[in-house]
């Protein structure tokens, strides 16, 4: 039972129908505290969305048009990166609050706009990053807190991409590679592990297909130090062509030893490209690098199997769960959009390294 069922729901307005919008969707007809007033979207998805949805709601082709008619208290942002900013900042002109899915902006200086615009209007924005709402990710961040210092963070997740999840990830490359757009969320997870000042970053990216703009690439590989010694790396590749092997790895190192994410099923072969298996951890195996005497291990590996395994469905819920508290007990958010904008502030220095083939510093 929802402690904010007395008071009046939160209305909504759903802007982009996409797996994202459309889940966050789900998520607001299920919870009590909201009520969704209309749903926008430039195709066809606002009206299989609406019919999914049992029908009966507005529908728009314009955001403008949406936002001046449904005077909406909060907008859900799932639209491709490029828009998010523009959405963004007018909803916050508008009196709403805005959930955003990340990244915050397609731009850094955007992102600090939208920010800016938050701090100005008095108004909530959470962005969705959404294994910040996984128990499975939030224990895989604390065992490796307790792993010393320095950590080592090895992170990727490669999709063989075909069909439908090829034209997603092609109309997402017409704003941001990989590495931006995916990455965003492991960077976060580092940046989290270490709680460390990150000093500079290295990357490389390969474009691999006619099929994404010139500037662009589908495959890449970021390096990042941080002022503790820690490092990590993160790899992300998209399309037809990419391997299916070893394309789901998340370990981090310390001198104390590691923790692992198994995903035997989201692992599995043909399951790259689901974004239900993205989110899936299983298992976690922590080893212990004490050594006796005999320089043999003194603790066996320890399995941590958690019974609490939210599918993407239930994550989205929890993300709208959180929102509506947010609005509702009036969070100080301040430190999770910093953070949003410090992810997305170092993946485009990875982009950049990319395209000037150097290492980037971190100011």
């Amino acid at each position: 039972m929802s402690s904010f069922e007395n008071e009046s729901p939160i209305r909504v307005l759903v802007v982009g129908c996409g797996n994202m919008g459309a889940s966050h969707a789900f998520a607001y007809q299920l919870l009590d505290g909201f009520e969704i007033c209309g749903i926008v979207s430039t195709g066809k998805s606002k009206e299989i969305l609406n019919e999914k949805l049992g029908g009966g709601y507005s529908l728009f082709i314009d955001y403008d048009v949406a936002l001046a008619d449904t005077k909406p208290d909060a907008v859900c942002i799932s639209t491709y990166p490029d828009t998010h900013e523009e959405f963004a900042v007018k909803a916050l002109e508008s009196g709403a609050h805005v959930f955003i899915e990340k990244p915050l902006a397609d731009t850094v200086d955007g992102a600090k706009r939208v920010v800016e615009a938050a701090v100005k209007a008095g108004k909530k924005v959470v962005v969705g990053y959404i294994l910040r709402v996984h128990p499975s990710w939030e224990r895989f961040v604390a065992e490796a807190q307790g792993l010393g210092k320095p950590l080592v963070m090895r992170m990727n997740l490669n999709q063989q991409s075909h069909g439908y999840m090829w034209g997603v990830h092609r109309n997402l490359m017409k704003s941001l590679s990989p590495i931006v757009d995916c990455g965003v969320h492991y960077i976060d997870v580092m940046c989290q592990m270490t709680r460390s000042k990150p000093l500079r970053v290295n990357a490389i990216g390969a474009r691999m297909t006619e099929d994404i703009p010139a500037g662009n690439y589908n495959y890449g590989q970021l390096q990042i130090w941080f002022e503790d010694g820690s490092v990590g790396w993160y790899e992300a590749g998209w399309g037809p062509m990419i391997s299916e092997t070893a394309f789901f790895v998340k370990d981090v190192i310390g001198p104390k030893g590691s923790a692992s994410i198994v995903a035997k099923d989201a692992g599995g072969s043909g399951k790259s490209s689901s974004v239900e298996a993205h989110t899936k951890t299983e298992s976690i195996r922590v080893h212990h690098a004490e050594l006796n005497d005999q320089d043999e291990f003194v603790h066996q590996d320890t399995w941590i199997n958690l019974e609490d395994e939210p599918d993407h469905q239930e994550l989205c819920n929890r993300e709208q769960r959180y929102f509506l508290k947010a609005i509702k007990e009036d969070f100080d958010l301040t430190d999770h959009l910093q953070d949003a904008v410090m992810s997305l502030s170092i993946a485009f220095a990875c982009d950049e390294s990319v395209r000037s083939g150097r290492t980037v510093d971190l100011v």
